[in-house]
């Protein structure tokens, strides 16, 4: 178990995918436990009524409509039968507390919604004589409405607008919604006329098709980027090369003209008004100075990139010669690109399912009567509170989790294919086969290692929050000090996914737990730190350039198809809106290209370490890295190649070793 306890094997042979075992044991146990108890708190949400409050609805006496309750102590009007009164009716619905997102106004239960709108009280008395559906507080009978002194209070106000029930919720909701306009409004700050706002919905419902075929059009680029961007790899990265170099010498030499251009008229100002006050000769020399430090800087950082170029161009090689066997590996494993669809169902449904229990929550514990208003309230008190915070942290460590679970298939699934010598003899299901050794033998490492993320995570959510409701209250130095820790988490939190992800390919290759996996890694990676900052640099720049390909292409085709259909005038919400989209899957299909690139490098640097290409000792690279390393020891001088050769005679004798130095623990 590594670092958890257990004691790892003394001496292990590095033999990929040949010698499976389960891993990190007590970590899924630990996991299996925290998931029952997410399912408890929805089980005592059912229990105890909340789920059938929020679905049955509840009015402010605390009955639950449709349904024989309880009384309620304290409670006056508590305890009725509402079995033929199955919908919940707001006197004044479009009465909306912005800040705590609810209706604030008095609830009862109905036995059917107003479909016709009701101008006066004797509209209101009529409608409960008709059809047995009294709208105002359960105390006043129905014949006294128009004349009872506290109908202002306990009646609906009027208008009474026409409503429907909700499908499944049982809330009468107002046919017309103009009156939720200033939520909206408030919602949508930047909107000062109601006008603007109706003519950008309009917008997106006029052109719903359009921004659905260009949703699809998003959707097949970016699958089809995947498997071309191993033939435009090489172009990106030099032509981002010449960029880069050429960017930083034009800079430097325009900063340098600048210099001497206002050097000179400096001299010239100072020369001709030398008699002038002192103040008005320093502003022109303060810019002098100010451009010569600018200029040496840009000079220092321009020496250094282009030593940093000249010593990284193999490395900038070997990101090519990555990219290129990452499209073969797409070719081979073509159902690889489908892992963000099951991913993201994972998740949309744990999402939900977490929404609903915490919508559970929010009626759950005891009812409360509000001493201000006099509406019963349901609240957590005493150690059931805590339920909330215990499903807030599930939602992170159960997402981390379904997203290392992602991680960890790809791996297992570009691990099989790289140290699969005959491609050949590849599964018929390497995607299946990756899945299924997850399952078996590696859920406790996944559940470990996302729960390292989580406890990072957490701190950095909670300073945010604190950030958040301080703004304007805080000092500078406090809000420096916060911006500081939340930014450092941050970081902390990029170091720590890299690092797992690379740990669960080690483990998909040894089968070793998640701290001896996380170590062998960390131990590779520093090894071949050069390496590392190149194709992370280049990579990742690569790929952007992607996803600004995908979304430039979408938001081309959207102005075309916008204009074809001249009655769409507005424009901007329906192009915001497939542009996010575009990104937003661009950015899920290339961050899985992204870890079968990190996967594949992972692998690369260990076949390189403990393979030389001798009998006994064959590498199991594809072609394309094969050349890479001929090159790469052809450019090396000969009395190295010398001593390479007499290491391989003096080696030991082609026996498999451990992937990292200290791997026995």
């Amino acid at each position: 178990m590594g670092c958890c306890g257990g004691a790892e094997r003394t001496k292990r042979e590095w033999k990929p995918l040949e010698d499976r075992s389960c891993t990190d044991v007590a970590w899924l146990l630990i996991f299996l436990v925290f998931c029952v108890g997410m399912g408890s708190i929805c089980g005592y949400t059912v229990v105890t009524g909340a789920a059938g409050r929020l679905i049955f609805g509840y009015d402010s006496y605390g009955n639950t409509c449709g349904r024989r309750n309880s009384q309620i102590e304290g409670v006056k009007l508590s305890g009725l039968d509402q079995t033929d009164k199955k919908f919940v009716f707001f006197l004044d619905p479009c009465n909306i507390d912005i800040v705590q997102r609810k209706i604030k106004s008095m609830a009862l239960c109905v036995a059917k919604c107003p479909e016709t709108e009701l101008k006066t009280y004797g509209d209101i008395k009529r409608f409960a004589m008709n059809n047995g559906s009294e709208l105002c507080s359960y105390e006043l009978p129905a014949h006294r409405y128009p004349g009872h002194p506290e109908r202002s209070t306990k009646c609906p106000k009027l208008p009474v607008l026409p409503s429907k029930p909700l499908p499944l919720f049982n809330r009468c909701t107002p046919v017309n919604i103009s009156c939720y306009t200033r939520f909206a409004e408030a919602v949508v700050t930047f909107v000062s006329d109601n006008r603007v706002l109706h003519s950008l919905v309009a917008g997106v419902v006029a052109s719903k098709e359009i921004i659905l075929g260009l949703c699809v059009l998003a959707l097949v680029l970016s699958m089809v980027l995947m498997i071309v961007i191993r033939y435009i790899s090489a172009v990106l990265v030099w032509i981002l090369t010449a960029l880069v170099v050429l960017g930083s010498l034009g800079g430097t030499g325009v900063l340098w003209w600048l210099y001497v251009d206002n050097r000179k008229a400096a001299n010239a100002t100072f020369a001709a008004t030398a008699a002038a006050v002192a103040g008005s000769k320093e502003e022109p020399r303060d810019n002098v100075q100010a451009l010569l430090i600018y200029a040496i800087a840009a000079t220092v950082f321009t020496v250094i990139l282009l030593l940093l170029m000249l010593f990284m161009r193999k490395r900038v090689a070997l990101t090519i010669a990555l990219f290129h066997v990452a499209g073969k590996v797409f070719i081979h494993l073509p159902l690889l690109v489908f892992q963000p669809f099951w991913t993201f169902l994972a998740l949309l449904i744990f999402w939900l399912y977490w929404i609903m229990v915490l919508l559970f929550l929010g009626t759950a514990g005891n009812p409360v009567e509000n001493e201000e208003t006099g509406l019963v309230e349901f609240q957590l008190s005493g150690p059931l509170q805590y339920m909330t915070w215990y499903h807030a942290v599930g939602l992170i460590w159960i997402s981390e989790f379904i997203l290392a679970c992602q991680q960890m298939t790809v791996a297992g699934a570009v691990v099989t294919y790289y140290f699969t010598r005959d491609k050949s003899r590849l599964p018929m299901t390497p995607i299946l086969s990756s899945v299924f050794r997850l399952i078996r033998y590696h859920l406790g490492t996944v559940a470990k290692g996302s729960f390292i993320i989580t406890l990072v995570k957490i701190p950095r959510l909670i300073l945010m929050y604190i950030h958040n409701q301080l703004k304007g209250k805080e000092n500078a130095c406090a809000r420096c000090m916060l911006k500081a820790c939340i930014c450092c988490l941050w970081c902390l939190e990029k170091c720590l996914n890299y690092l797992n992800q690379n740990a669960y390919a080690a483990t998909a290759i040894n089968s070793t737990s998640f701290c001896t996996s996380a170590r062998d890694a960390f131990v590779i990676l520093v090894e071949n730190a050069l390496r590392v900052a190149a194709i992370n640099a280049v990579g990742d720049f690569v790929l952007f350039l992607g996803k600004v390909l995908i979304v430039s292409c979408t938001a081309f085709a959207g102005v075309l198809a916008l204009n074809y259909q001249r009655d769409y005038t507005v424009w901007l919400l329906p192009l915001i809106i497939v542009c996010l989209f575009a990104f937003l899957v661009a950015h899920c299909f290339l961050s899985i290209y992204e870890i079968v690139v990190d996967v594949l490098f992972l692998c690369f640097a260990i076949d390189t370490k403990y393979n030389d290409g001798s009998p006994g000792r064959e590498f199991y690279m594809d072609k394309a890295l094969m050349e890479f390393v001929e090159n790469s020891r052809k450019s090396l001088p000969e009395w190295i190649r010398g001593r390479l050769e007499e290491g391989k005679s003096e080696g030991d004798s082609g026996e498999a070793r451990p992937m990292a130095s200290g791997a026995s623990a």
